[in-house]
This record gives C-alpha cells, sequence and structure tokens, in this order.
C-alpha cells in the first residue's frame, strides 16, 4: 500500500472514531487481492498466456533434462566396463550438457519472472481502474487493499471488483 493511501486510512478512521463530532455515515471497502490473481478471469487469461508464451521452452528443458538423466544412469551402469575414451566423451558430453541445462533454467526462470511482473503490473492497473470506478458509481469514501488487518465480509468488495474486471457489470 502506498503510503499516501495508508496516511488516508489512520486518518479516515481517526475521524469515524471521533464519534458524534463526526456523526455522518462513511462508506468504506475492502478488496482482497490474492481472491482477484485466484478467481478473476482476467488474471487466469494472464496465466495462461504465460503458460502458453513459456511451454516451448519448457518442454525444451524437459528434454536437456531427460537426456542429463540417461547420459548418468548409462555412465553409472556401464562406466567401469567402457572404453577410457567412451567414458571420458560421455563424462565431458554429460558436464556440458548440466551446464547448458542450468543457464537455461536460469535464463527461462528470470525471463519468465519478467513477464510474469509485467502481466501482473497490467492486471493491478486494470484493477486499481475497476475499483476507482465502483468507488466513484457507489460513493465509497474509502477503498483499502491489503495488507490489512482485519476486514470484515460486510465491507469487503472484492466480488464487485471481479465482476467489473471480467466484464459482468455492476456485481456478482
Amino acid at each position: 500500500m502506498k503510503p499516501v493511501f495508508r496516511w488516508a486510512a489512520i486518518l479516515m478512521a481517526g475521524l469515524m472514531l471521533a464519534g458524534g463530532a463526526f456523526a455522518e455515515d462513511y462508506r468504506i471497502g475492502y478488496v482482497n487481492t490474492a481472491r482477484i490473481l485466484k478467481e478473476s478471469k482476467v488474471a487466469k487469461l494472464a496465466q495462461q498466456k504465460l503458460e502458453t508464451e513459456f511451454s516451448k521452452r519448457d518442454g525444451e528443458l524437459k528434454k536437456i533434462n531427460d537426456r542429463v538423466l540417461e547420459l548418468q544412469n548409462d555412465l553409472e551402469r556401464n562406466g567401469a566396463t567402457m572404453p577410457e575414451s567412451t567414458r571420458r566423451d560421455k563424462e565431458r558430453s554429460l558436464t556440458d550438457l548440466s551446464i547448458d541445462l542450468e543457464r537455461k533454467r536460469r535464463d527461462f526462470g528470470v525471463d519468465l519472472n519478467r513477464r510474469r511482473n509485467e502481466e501482473l503490473s497490467v492486471l493491478q492497473d486494470r484493477t486499481n481502474k475497476a475499483i476507482q470506478k465502483i468507488a466513484e458509481e457507489r460513493n465509497f469514501d474509502l477503498i483499502v487493499q491489503e495488507p490489512v488487518v482485519y476486514a470484515s465480509k460486510r465491507i469487503e468488495i472484492t466480488d464487485m471488483v471481479i465482476s467489473t474486471l471480467d466484464g459482468n457489470g455492476n456485481g456478482r
């Protein structure tokens, strides 16, 4: 949560605690971000997009890993009976392939994390716009997201946000 919003939440809570002097009713909402990431169609589509985008590389990594395991098993089973030159060649191939596999895994992880962060950023922007729309349309004074120590179900508007994100209108 940005410091400005945190201070706004503290200020709003203080005003509400002031009691009679501020008898005006406030509309407060809470959004569970984890549920949005888990349940919204747009989050699921983003996840599918990433899986599709990286499935080919993941398959290549699995093939290389299978080849590494195959070479290891061959050396363990037959290494003692192989001619010295054949065993050395297989050991060298295993070392080179293992190094290549680790490099590709590392690159894959970096690329996947970068793309996941890009998709998450887009989803966060869309979520913030949906929250803003709901706040304006339904006259909320304050809407908070995580981290929140406690929020009752009475003020949770996550279903409305998911519905707005998924294009279903004003609520579930």
